[in-house]
């Protein structure tokens, strides 16, 4: 009899990330600048995530958007963590079902809809091919016409020289582990034996110099991510060509990557490879010729059944009605940003007065935004063109945000308040899970463990709503982590002296107050 995990790693949780791509409503920017029609549907329609892990992207996005959500994990460990936060939330009550079937049972039952949004989030590179067509037919079967895809997997040519120590990796965990450490045990003897392969100066290694830093820095990763990422039975790196044959039964064309950084050809390429790029006629092989160029090696991508090239009238149109709000405060925003030719210094005569415009932080359509910098053509010189893709370069670092409309948010915001109550209480105790929810961008919102607990001292009483007190705020944070018996680290060692870790703390909660809080409130997080 077969096993019920189907070689899938089991015996050790999936992290508890949460990953903004499986957002519906974040699509329809990235489809517009890349000249597709945004379905009306993404925003409400039936979603459905598959393979969910512990669930957190699922559930954020049911409690803060319009979306009845369907997903599936045949964990049952991370099926009941997920269906927890639902409940929790009340996204249980409107519709939302949360289930541990595995993939062959989820996409048989009949009483699912046809969805407007499926998204698949790195399993397709874990997984068998019997369980990628079964992937497939339910996509084509489920997926509305017009409807979108999301699936992100590993691939060529980024993994080509780890592939090989990912599989002796893989064989040590499964050959000469010791069944009774368990499986974080049996990664730790099979990292160790990497480096004393590659410190031997073993050929390999001599013509893969890289393979000794990508070790150490695995060394100090999440275990539950490498029991994931690297010690699956099934494992394999698919290059775009192949995606692309698997995803043509399903009727899907490709349509743009779902990584906003992606869209923007001066941070992925010379001018000279730029050049070659668009000398290839070919859509599907210029994708190709694309990651060999960046050495890609994780691809998130949205695929569309049906997709529609919109006129450029139509397409300037749907982009001027996209709302959006800066989500940082101004001061922080970087005017530079890494990307595959080196950092990348952003234009201050473009990004300053684009910053300035929506420093109110309060939500503006981006025509609006183009009306107020023409307005004031003595200041900004800025072009449309120009605007667009400073907001796509702004979204794609996080200082901005995709908004849904208002009565979304009045519907999400008691969802996402008892969803938010709840993940902050979970702070008291570890720093697993590290966002909230936002019924304003329908979307989760990133905050380190600390400012989780200033935000839970907030709702507690130990500080007034309205004007907190950083010294009330690192009080409350500082008796949750005495605790636990915990310390702040200062140069990767633990802070020793109570009175400094408060004062740290002091330090933490001011620039919380003065800096993130206000743009929180905007968010609809806390009032």
């Amino acid at each position: 009899m077969a096993d019920w995990n189907d070689g899938y790693i089991t015996d050790i949780g999936y992290t508890y990330g949460y990953y903004t791509e499986l957002n519906p409503l974040r699509t329809r920017l990235a489809l517009l600048s890349a000249g597709w029609a945004a379905p009306s549907t993404l925003s409400d329609g039936p979603a459905c995530e598959l393979g969910m892990g512990q669930g957190v992207s699922v559930n954020v996005h049911a409690a803060a958007s319009g979306n009845t959500w369907f997903a599936t994990d045949f964990n049952p460990s991370q099926t009941a963590f997920a269906q927890e936060l639902a409940c929790v939330s009340g996204v249980e009550a409107q519709g939302t079902r949360i289930y541990d079937e595995a993939f062959a049972d989820f996409c048989q039952r009949t009483d699912l809809p046809d969805f407007s949004f499926i998204g698949v989030h790195g399993i397709w590179s874990w997984i068998s091919d019997a369980n990628r067509a079964v992937i497939v037919d339910f996509v084509r079967r489920k997926l509305r016409v017009g409807g979108v895809l999301y699936i992100s997997y590993n691939t060529q040519p980024g993994w080509a020289a780890m592939a090989p120590m990912r599989d002796l990796l893989a064989e040590h965990a499964q050959v000469m582990g010791v069944p009774g450490k368990g499986m974080t045990g049996r990664i730790d003897a099979a990292l160790a034996f990497a480096e004393r392969l590659v410190d031997s100066n073993c050929q390999y290694a001599q013509a893969n110099p890289q393979i000794g830093a990508r070790l150490k820095r695995l060394q100090s990763a999440n275990r539950n991510y490498l029991a994931h990422e690297y010690f699956n039975h099934d494992w394999e790196p698919m290059s775009f060509t192949r995606m692309a044959r698997w995803l043509s039964g399903a009727k899907l064309g490709y349509a743009c990557s779902a990584y906003y950084l992606d869209h923007l050809p001066a941070l992925n390429f010379t001018p000279a490879q730029h050049a070659l790029l668009q000398e290839q006629p070919d859509a599907m092989f210029r994708e190709t010729v694309r990651d060999f160029l960046v050495n890609q090696q994780f691809r998130r991508d949205y695929w569309i059944k049906g997709p529609r090239r919109l006129a450029p009238a139509d397409q300037a149109q749907a982009l001027c009605a996209q709302r959006v709000m800066l989500a940082t405060a101004p001061a922080d925003v970087q005017m530079k940003v890494k990307a595959p030719v080196g950092e990348a210094l952003l234009t201050p005569a473009i990004y300053e007065p684009v910053v300035a415009a929506m420093a109110d932080h309060r939500v503006h359509s981006i025509g609006e935004l183009w009306q107020r910098l023409q307005s004031d053509a003595s200041k900004s010189h800025v072009s449309f063109a120009q605007l667009t893709e400073a907001i796509m370069l702004l979204a794609g670092t996080g200082d901005v945000v995709a908004v849904q409309d208002e009565a979304a948010m009045h519907k999400a915001r008691p969802q996402t308040d008892k969803l938010n109550r709840h993940l902050l209480g979970m702070a008291r105790n570890h720093a697993d899970i590290s966002c909230v929810a936002s019924p304003v961008s329908g979307a989760g919102v990133t905050l380190s463990r600390f400012q989780q607990l200033f935000l839970l001292a907030m709702l507690e009483g130990k500080t007034p709503m309205d004007t907190p007190d950083p010294a009330a705020l690192a009080a409350f944070a500082w008796s949750a982590l005495l605790a636990q018996g915990q310390r702040l680290l200062k140069d990767g060692k633990p802070m020793d002296v109570a009175q400094d870790n408060v004062d740290e703390l002091k330090v933490q909660a001011a620039e919380f107050v003065t800096k993130r809080l206000p743009v929180l409130r905007r968010l609809g997080v806390v009032d």
